[in-house]
C-alpha cells in the first residue's frame, strides 16, 4: 500500500487540520464579502450624496432673480446659460452697466431644466447627449410645497441610463414668507460614480484575495504547530497497549483543553493500570489458593487412603491396629472438616455479608469469654485488662471469632509453661482497640507483609505441630474490615508479637 504524503494527508477532507483551515478561510471569506458589500453600499450613498451637494451648491450660487429671468425670457440674450459651457452667473457692474465681467461656473456634464409654479417643464440645457428624466406634475408640485434641504433621486432616462437628479427651489425662505417660484432640476450621469465604485471594489477584492492567500500560507505552519500537542497524544496512544499501561500523556503542553484531556486520559490509564494489576494479583491469589487448598486437602486424604489400604490388607482383624487407624482417620477428617469450614467462611466473607451489628459494651463480652480463654491457654500466664464502658457497633459472634483466632494464634506460638499472653481493651479518640500480646519467638520482618495472606504459614515445612492451614488470620482480617476497622501486627524476633484490632466507636 502506497504511503500517503504529509501534504495529501493534511488536505484530506476528514483531517482536523484541513477542516480547521477550510472553515477558517470560509469564515474569513464571508467576513470579507460582508465588509465589501457594506463598503460598496456606504461608499455609493456617500458619493451620491456628495455629488448631489456639489450640484446643489453650484445651483445655489446663481441668484433667484436670474432664475426668474430665465423662466420669463428663454432667449439667448437674456439667457445666462451657455449650451457649450454650462451656465454663467449675472454680469457684475454698477446699475445697468453691462460691461462688467461675466463669471462662469462650469459643470460640463450637467443637464438643467426649470419647472415653474404651474408644473411646466422647460429644458434649459443638455450636456453629453443625455435625455433629461422627467417627473409627473404632481411630483413637482409636492416638491414645491416641501421645504427642501437636499433633495435628490436616482432615476433612469428614456434610454435606460441611470442619472442623479438634484432639485433646488427658486425663491422662498425659511420662514415661508415668500412663496416658491419654481424648481431647478439638474441631472448628471452616475456612470463616473459607478466607475469610481468599481475601481474601489476591484481594489478591495484584489486586496482580499491577497489577504486570503497570505493568510493561507501563514496559517498552515501556525496550524501545524498548534496541533502538535494533539499529534503527541496520538503518538502516545499508539504506544499504549495492555503491556505498557505505564505510558502517560504529556500534561503541560500549553493548551488548556489538550492538557485537560491529557489529565483525564492519564487518570483513566492509572485506573486501568490499577485494575489490571488487581486482576493479575487476583489471578495469582486464585492460583496460590488452588495450589494451597489442594495441598492442604491432599495430605489428610492421603493419610486416610493409606490407613484404609492397611485395613484392607487384614489389619481390621487386629483390634489395636484397627483402633489406631480409626483414630488417625478421625483426626484427619476433623482437619478436613475444619479446612472446608474455613474455606466456606472466606467465601461468605468475600461476598460482603450483612452483619447483625448492634451497639454493645466490648468489655462485657470479653469478660464473658475469660473462662474459655483461660481454658484454651492451659498453664500459660494470662493477663486481661479491660477498660469499662467501651461501646462499639459490632456483631458479637464475629468479634468473638476474631478474639479466639488471635488468642489461639498466641497460644500456638508460646511455650506451654512459660508463655505469657495479654489481652487489652482500650478507648482511643475515635476508635476502640483490642490488643493481643504474647512472649513467643516473634515474626521475622520479611514475613510480616504476607502474614494475612490465605494459606500463608511462617513454618514453610507446613508441620501440623505449629498450627492449621493458615486461614485463621485471613478470616480475622476479613471480619475486621467488614466492621470498618483495621488489623495490624508489631513483632520483634525474640520479643513476641502484638496484634491490634481497631474498630470505630459508636
Amino acid at each position: 500500500m502506497k504511503k500517503q504524503s504529509p501534504f495529501a494527508k493534511f488536505f484530506e477532507h476528514r483531517s482536523l487540520k484541513f477542516q480547521l483551515l477550510s472553515r477558517s478561510l470560509l469564515v474569513m471569506s464571508a467576513l470579507l464579502l460582508l465588509i465589501g458589500v457594506f463598503q460598496y453600499i456606504f461608499m455609493q450613498q456617500f458619493l451620491y450624496r456628495n455629488k448631489a451637494e456639489t450640484v446643489r451648491n453650484q445651483l445655489a450660487t446663481f441668484p433667484p432673480q436670474g432664475w426668474q429671468r430665465v423662466m420669463g425670457s428663454p432667449e439667448r440674450d437674456g439667457n445666462p446659460f451657455d449650451t457649450k459651457h454650462g451656465f454663467v452667473g449675472p454680469r457684475v457692474g454698477n446699475g445697468n452697466d453691462s460691461t462688467g465681467e461675466v463669471p462662469r461656473v462650469f459643470i460640463p456634464e450637467l443637464s438643467i431644466a426649470i419647472i415653474d409654479e404651474q408644473g411646466t417643464f422647460t429644458q434649459v440645457s443638455t450636456q453629453s447627449g443625455l435625455a433629461t428624466p422627467k417627473l409627473s406634475e404632481d411630483d413637482y408640485k409636492n416638491l414645491m410645497k416641501t421645504r427642501m434641504k437636499l433633495e435628490y433621486r436616482i432615476m433612469k432616462d428614456s434610454e435606460g441610463r441611470e442619472q442623479l437628479i438634484v432639485f433646488h427651489q427658486i425663491g422662498g425662505n425659511p420662514d415661508r414668507s415668500q412663496e416658491v417660484k419654481g424648481i431647478i432640476q439638474a441631472s448628471v450621469s452616475t456612470q463616473p460614480i459607478k466607475d469610481v465604485l468599481f475601481r474601489q471594489l476591484s481594489t478591495f477584492l484584489l486586496l482580499s484575495m491577497l489577504a486570503l492567500v497570505f493568510g493561507l500560507l501563514g496559517f498552515l505552519p501556525v496550524l501545524r504547530r498548534t496541533l502538535v500537542p494533539l499529534s503527541n497524544m496520538v503518538d502516545t496512544v499508539k504506544r499504549i497497549d495492555a503491556g505498557s499501561l505505564n505510558e502517560r500523556f504529556p500534561a503541560n503542553q500549553g493548551q488548556v483543553e489538550i492538557d485537560s484531556l491529557a489529565t483525564s486520559f492519564n487518570g483513566m490509564l492509572e485506573r486501568l493500570e490499577v485494575s489490571f494489576e488487581a486482576e493479575k494479583e487476583a489471578k495469582e491469589q486464585m492460583r496460590r489458593f488452588a495450589a494451597d487448598a489442594s495441598h492442604e486437602l491432599r495430605t489428610p486424604l492421603t493419610s486416610i487412603h493409606g490407613f484404609l489400604e492397611v485395613l484392607l490388607r487384614g489389619a481390621y482383624n487386629q483390634p489395636e491396629q484397627l483402633l489406631k487407624a480409626l483414630k488417625s482417620m478421625h483426626g484427619e477428617s476433623v482437619r478436613i472438616n475444619k479446612l472446608v469450614e474455613d474455606l466456606l467462611m472466606l467465601a461468605r466473607l468475600d461476598r460482603t455479608p450483612s452483619f447483625q451489628k448492634a451497639e454493645g459494651a466490648l468489655d462485657e463480652m470479653l469478660r464473658e469469654m475469660e473462662p474459655q480463654l483461660r481454658m484454651l491457654a492451659g498453664d500459660r500466664k494470662i493477663t486481661i485488662e479491660l477498660e469499662p464502658q467501651t461501646l462499639c457497633m459490632y456483631d458479637s459472634d464475629k468479634i468473638k471469632q476474631v478474639v479466639l483466632n488471635l488468642f489461639h494464634n498466641a497460644v500456638q506460638h508460646t511455650h506451654p509453661m512459660t508463655g505469657e499472653i495479654t489481652l487489652k481493651l482500650a478507648k482511643l479518640e475515635n476508635q476502640v482497640e483490642i490488643a493481643v500480646h504474647d512472649n513467643g519467638p516473634g515474626i521475622a520482618p520479611e514475613h510480616l507483609g504476607r502474614l494475612f495472606d490465605r494459606f500463608f504459614r511462617v513454618d514453610t515445612s507446613r508441620a501440623r505441630k505449629s498450627g492449621g492451614a493458615g486461614l485463621g488470620l485471613s478470616i480475622t482480617q476479613s471480619i475486621v474490615e467488614l466492621h470498618g476497622g483495621t488489623i495490624n501486627v508489631d513483632s520483634e524476633l525474640g520479643a513476641g508479637s502484638t496484634f491490634r484490632v481497631l474498630l470505630p466507636r459508636s
